[in-house]
């Protein structure tokens, strides 16, 4: 069963300027699904509401309805209720894109799914590990190792059509803390974004899916978190880790530019 998801029950008109509204003349709002896929910790859930609070925080705007789908505990949402979303996000997480969990084969037939329905998708890190999994890319452990902190990426000179109004800078800075990569793209899809770490930064797939490797949603005390995470787990050197704090510290990258690159995606 899904969550946070009720039926309406009334019935929906199309007005003359094509805006929807029920019968009751009210203004249908837009309506989006956070498909998470990762754990959320005390400490996330304290200061930043969960990984639910950190993605609204970025994307949902006025007059909009944001429904949350624990996937990774099974919670997907009901087939019924696909249709009645404008788009889809699917978050981080610490699991391995790569692997057969049954979730995660959960997750990618959804994926399917909603391509065929030609609903938007905007992945983040996993969640574009996902989606070019899903698409027939390759995903697995990055040759060059872990690719944590501010880092550099190189953005396309010749953008795909729906991103081809902005006017996007040849270099944008992003958060980054991941391992696992896309190592063959799927065919048919667009890239967008690259760097001297990770060849698969940003890209997109007709005009309903885009993805990226990095973190629009953080903050830094976000990255120090999963910084020490990852430390703790030891899934990294130390000495590699607290030099990339370090690094980091003195760094700044494009949050502006970035969240408006997703929300001209989701409801541009």
């Amino acid at each position: 069963m899904g969550s946070l998801v009720g039926r309406r029950g009334l019935k929906e008109v199309v007005g003359k300027r094509g805006k929807v509204t029920s019968e009751m003349g009210e203004m249908k709002k837009r309506r989006y699904a956070l498909l998470m896929c990762g754990e959320d910790s005390e400490y996330l859930l304290k200061v930043h509401g969960g990984t639910y609070g950190i993605f609204t925080k970025l994307l949902e705007e006025e007059d909009e309805q944001w429904d949350l789908y624990k996937v990774v505990e099974g919670n997907f949402p009901d087939q019924h209720n696909l249709p009645l979303y404008d788009g889809f996000v699917i978050s981080g997480s610490c699991y391995d894109a790569h692997a057969n969990d049954p979730w995660i084969l959960k997750l990618l037939s959804l994926v399917h799914q909603l391509d065929a329905m030609h609903k938007k998708i905007l992945g983040i890190c996993f969640g574009h590990q996902i989606i070019g999994r899903a698409l027939g890319g390759k995903v697995g452990r990055s040759p060059n190792g872990w690719d944590i902190g501010v880092k550099s990426i190189n953005v396309s000179s010749s953008l795909p059509l729906p991103f081809s109004s902005l006017n996007l800078p040849s270099k944008l800075s992003i958060y980054k803390c991941h391992r696992d990569e896309i190592l063959e793209l799927p065919p048919k899809v667009e890239l967008i974004a690259s760097s001297e770490m990770t060849r698969v930064e940003m890209f997109s797939y007709g005009d309903h899916m885009f993805c990226i490797q990095g973190h629009p949603e953080f903050t830094h005390d976000i990255l120090l978190f999963f910084i020490d995470r990852v430390i703790q787990r030891n899934l990294v050197q130390e000495a590699f880790a607290l030099d990339a704090k370090v690094k980091a510290a003195s760094l700044q990258p494009d949050k502006d530019t970035l969240r408006t690159l997703c929300l001209h995606f989701l409801k541009g």
